[in-house]
């Protein structure tokens, strides 16, 4: 009994720490996650500083204008102020001057008439002459109305213009209004980026301490067992209260704005934006938003244009999670995307690289409306050439991609929509697919014995077959081929094809 008992306790400890070594990767890839994130995050905040300062020098400008049409708007003010008092003080000193010269030449012309004529009608010249001053009076009013009136239609166009300038004054005023506005949006915008950059590291040291205590009691008592399990779901509940922090990040700051940093100056900026974008773009449910909002574009533009190797790598791996869709496909095809990745392989020399640019190749190769598109652009060509690398899973990726370019082919010929060899023995590819059909590595030996099989389905192409040596890996993948299915394939493919019938009999060799 003592030795059972202790038998049961090794097994529990030894369950202990397997679970520990499993939690603690499990903490490990969500700190580096939440180190991914928090870093992105600090980009997204240094662009938000950034637009701030853009805002705030746009206030400063417009208040400084604002501050110069004032100024100038009130001189010129003045200045018209001062034009029209003088203007009004010299048109009244010269009716008064006129009238007094009037006045005087029309009293001295009525005494010399006077002493001409003599007493006798006095009174009533008098009158008479009182009378037509009266007139000249009114007459002299009138004119100077006139003149008054015309100095006041003179000003209008004054006035005019200064009605203009205080609209300017009131567009300025809002547009000045309006840069205050977007510049307090950015700074609550970048205060909520940092608290939830500090929400997340937070959740993360706690996810770190809960992770430290349940270590520190999976070496007790089998009683404490309800206790670990409840710090297990702890640090799960820790987990995913953390991605949807992330999420909820993302959302927030938009894919659209993203989108847009890749067209940054900085490298730096590009580099962390298109990692964004492809970690975004391994989700299926983001897919089709990336190309909605352009991503595709951009992506492609930076295969282009861009000679740092990371955004390459990066951008190849957003388009090759991108081209697992049928319609992205489609669209990859219709930019662009085959000549742009088959410069990227012949260019590049990093295997992470051209593994990358192999795989968005390798899911196009799946698309039966592509076929002779692909070739032509120089698909094959490009696969066949990423082979100089040497490294397995670019291999892996090359063989994948020719295993479904060949499967295409074969469904196209049951059908009755192709004819001829096939196009990957027309490229060359059949050496190599002979040469590595029986390679160590699994990935590359199961893609290779599919391609193979699907390859030998059609009777055009047995010949060539034959003469590049795949009929010996034929009979191999029908033999000792790991997977059934394969190896049945293979079996029955050596069985319906008379000329491989003939050739096997020739060589006396037996399915």
């Amino acid at each position: 009994a003592m030795k059972v008992e202790n038998v049961m306790k090794l097994k529990e400890e030894f369950d202990y720490k397997s679970l520990c070594r499993r939690l603690e990767v499990q903490v490990e890839t969500l700190v580096a996650e939440n180190e991914r994130q928090a870093k992105a995050l600090l980009d997204s905040e240094e662009g938000r500083e950034r637009e701030v300062r853009e805002a705030e020098d746009r206030a400063t400008k417009a208040e400084n204008k604002l501050a110069s049409a004032l100024e100038s708007m009130a001189a010129e003010k003045l200045s018209y102020q001062k034009e029209y008092m003088e203007l009004l003080q010299e048109l009244e000193d010269r009716q008064q001057q006129q009238q007094q010269q009037r006045i005087g030449m029309e009293i001295e012309s009525k005494k010399e008439d006077c002493l001409r004529e003599g007493p006798v009608n006095e009174a009533s010249e008098e009158l008479a002459q009182v009378k037509w001053l009266l007139q000249k009076e009114i007459q002299i009013r009138e004119c100077a109305e006139e003149e008054l009136n015309s100095l006041k239609q003179q000003n209008i166009p004054n006035c005019s213009a200064e009605m203009v300038e205080n609209g300017e004054i009131l567009k300025l005023g809002k547009m000045l209004g309006d840069e205050v506005k977007q510049r307090s949006k950015l700074e609550d915008e970048i205060k909520s980026l940092k608290h939830q950059l500090l929400q997340l590291s937070f959740e993360a040291d706690e996810t770190r301490r809960v992770l430290d205590r349940g270590s520190s009691g999976r070496n007790s008592a089998g009683s404490d067992t309800p206790i670990n399990t409840l710090k297990t779901l702890q640090v799960r509940d820790s987990a995913n209260g953390q991605k949807a922090t992330i999420a909820k990040l993302f959302e927030q700051v938009g894919l659209q704005k993203i989108l847009s940093l890749l067209e940054s100056d900085d490298v730096d900026v590009r580099v962390h934006a298109v990692k964004v974008v492809a970690n975004l773009a391994a989700e299926e449910a983001n897919q089709e938003k990336i190309v909605e909002a352009g991503g595709l574009h951009s992506l492609l533009m930076l295969l282009r244009s861009s000679e740092d190797e990371t955004i390459r790598r990066v951008a190849a791996g957003a388009i090759a999670n991108l081209a697992m869709n049928e319609t992205n496909q489609e669209l990859i095809m219709t930019q662009g995307g085959i000549s742009l990745l088959s410069r990227t392989a012949d260019e590049a020399e990093d295997p992470q690289t051209l593994r990358m640019v192999a795989g968005a190749i390798a899911n196009l190769c799946g698309n039966d409306k592509l076929q002779l598109k692909l070739r032509d652009e120089g698909g094959i060509r490009a696969l066949l050439g990423m082979v100089r690398c040497g490294h397995p899973d670019v291999l892996a990726q090359v063989a994948r991609g020719i295993a479904n370019f060949a499967k295409c082919e074969s469904r196209a010929s049951t059908q009755g929509m192709k004819t001829g060899r096939s196009l990957l023995i027309d490229d060359g590819t059949l050496p190599w697919i002979v040469q590595n059909a029986n390679n160590e590595a699994s990935p590359i030996r199961r893609h290779i014995e599919l391609a193979l099989c699907h390859l030998a389905q059609h009777e055009i192409n047995a010949k060539d077959l034959i003469a590049g040596g795949a009929l010996l890996e034929l009979v191999r993948i029908s033999r000792d081929c790991s997977r059934e299915d394969i190896r049945n394939l293979a079996y029955r493919t050596l069985v319906s094809s008379p000329i491989f019938q003939t050739e096997l009999r020739r060589l006396h060799m037996a399915c």
